[in-house]
């Protein structure tokens, strides 16, 4: 019993994100009614409420899952390039532009981006920023991962904003290449130059 009631929320909360990303790729904004996206997913509006608690941690959880599914194993795949993962990423986002455009637009840009930027930062190890940075502690490691995802995902976001149709998923992933390798090889000092501004 308890299975089968696992599997229809799980079918519910499936159909309620798939709907949410068709809805706001078509309407070109997250101001949507909650009862718009219920009916699309042909269930109850109270499902919305019950599962996610408003419209736009529904919106954000839409767009997380859908980063999960289609981006992650590409840009998690070891065995593959860095320019091959970043060309992925770019591809994924300009494939979705309409949707991320208005997520990055509306009322739920900010809780998006922050998601996001945790799926993002799990990918980055200690052991790899140690390997570019040298000896550095933890704390460290984890704000240069946050420094490192979100500085990414403003370049990507202004890309999916405002770069002019068609986007070129190649030009954006030869740019996060390029910072990316002056990044690991400059090897900027992390202790303070004298005047306490960063070298």
């Amino acid at each position: 019993m308890q299975d089968r009631k696992d599997r229809r929320v799980h079918r519910s909360r499936t159909a309620l994100m798939a709907a949410a990303v068709r809805q706001v790729t078509e309407r070109g904004t997250t101001a949507l009614p909650v009862i718009e996206i219920s009916e699309a997913a042909d269930v109850s509006r109270q499902l919305v409420y019950i599962q996610f608690g408003d419209r736009d941690a529904l919106l954000v959880a839409a767009a997380a899952d859908l980063v999960e599914r289609e981006l992650m194993p590409e840009v998690a795949d070891s065995d593959a390039s860095h320019h091959a993962r970043l060309l992925a990423a770019a591809r994924h986002f300009a494939r979705h532009r309409p949707f991320y455009r208005a997520m990055l637009t509306g009322s739920c840009a900010f809780p998006m981006a922050r998601a996001l930027n945790r799926l993002f930062t799990s990918l980055i190890t200690i052991a790899g920023l140690r390997a570019v940075f040298g000896d550095i502690d933890e704390a460290t490691a984890y704000d240069l991962a946050a420094l490192i995802t979100g500085g990414t995902g403003a370049i990507v976001n202004d890309w999916v904003i405002d770069a002019a149709d068609p986007l070129d998923p190649e030009e954006l992933a030869d740019r996060l290449l390029h910072v990316s390798t002056v990044l690991m090889t400059s090897r900027p000092s992390l202790t303070p130059a004298t005047g306490g501004h960063p070298r």
